[in-house]
Order: C-alpha cells, then sequence, then structure tokens
C-alpha cells in the first residue's frame, strides 16, 4: 500500500516562503506523476503544480513564478518551494501520486498553510 507523508505547512506572513515535502512509501511503481493541490475555505481542490517522472513540470497560473516544483526520484519525495506567499494561498495542501501500475490516485492527508497579512 502507497503512503504519503508530508512534511512543512505552518503560518507565514505575507511575503514570506515555505517549503513543503512529500515522501512516498510502499510498493510504488516509480515512472509516476505527483503533484500539489489545494483547498481553500469554501472552494473545491484545485491543482497547483505537477511533476512528471522526467522532470517535467505544470503550474497553476495564480502560482507562477513564485512556486517551485521538484522531486527526488531516489528517494519518491516531491518538494514544493512556495515564496512571495500571498493571503490567497491560504490552503490545505495536498500531495499527490499518479500510479500506472496499478493505476490508481494516491493522496496524502494535507497539511495547512496559513498566510497572515
Amino acid at each position: 500500500q502507497v503512503r504519503l507523508v508530508e512534511s512543512g505547512g505552518g503560518l507565514v506572513q505575507t511575503g514570506g516562503s515555505l517549503g513543503l515535502s512529500c515522501a512516498a512509501s510502499g510498493s510504488i511503481f516509480s515512472r509516476n506523476t505527483m503533484a500539489w493541490y489545494r483547498q481553500a475555505p469554501g472552494k473545491q481542490r484545485e491543482l497547483v503544480a505537477t511533476i512528471t517522472y522526467g522532470g517535467s513540470t505544470d503550474y497553476a497560473d495564480s502560482v507562477k513564478g513564485r512556486f517551485t516544483i521538484s522531486r527526488d526520484n531516489a528517494k519518491n519525495t516531491v518538494y514544493l518551494q512556495m515564496n512571495s506567499l500571498k493571503p490567497e494561498d491560504t490552503a490545505v495542501y495536498y500531495c499527490y501520486l499518479r500510479s500506472n501500475y496499478p493505476p490508481y490516485d494516491y493522496w496524502g492527508q494535507g497539511t495547512q498553510v496559513t498566510i497572515s497579512s
């Protein structure tokens, strides 16, 4: 069984930075896509950033130029470096892994990120 263990999160002032990490464990098909989602109060979950096994990335328009997603394939770990944080970045951030074999989606438990103004 695949498990995603997140670390990071907390309260940061506007303009500050915060780094999140998520380590995947279990029987993992290495050629996978990992991502970060977030869900703010009263809003549906949205995709923040994705990264493929080969390192190709994609970002939501709202975080381009501020957030950086990266991964360490040897450690099955994905990172999200968040800079120039804004109050609208406040949300629960979820780690995500898309497995090709077996085809399935795995989610972390979520970690709260709060940006104070």
